[in-house]
């Protein structure tokens, strides 16, 4: 996975696979998700990323399932 920022346009796109974009769907005024032919989500634009998302602050945490 991949999340690139734009800090001049403040948008944050998070791709989560290399294939090739079908559609896109908007999830709200400012969230859209790519889709590939099957349905599968390939890539999320989240736009006024800094007020929206919390970005460009960003955290990831690995989970392990024993633990959870």
């Amino acid at each position: 996975m991949n999340v690139k920022y734009f800090k001049d346009t403040d948008t944050a796109l998070l791709e989560f696979s290399n294939a090739s974009v079908d559609e896109t769907r908007e999830i709200s005024e400012n969230v859209y998700v790519d889709l590939d032919k099957d349905g599968n989500l390939v890539s999320m634009t989240i736009e006024h990323a800094a007020a929206k998302a919390n970005l460009p602050h960003v955290s990831v945490e690995e989970i392990d399932a024993s633990a959870a």
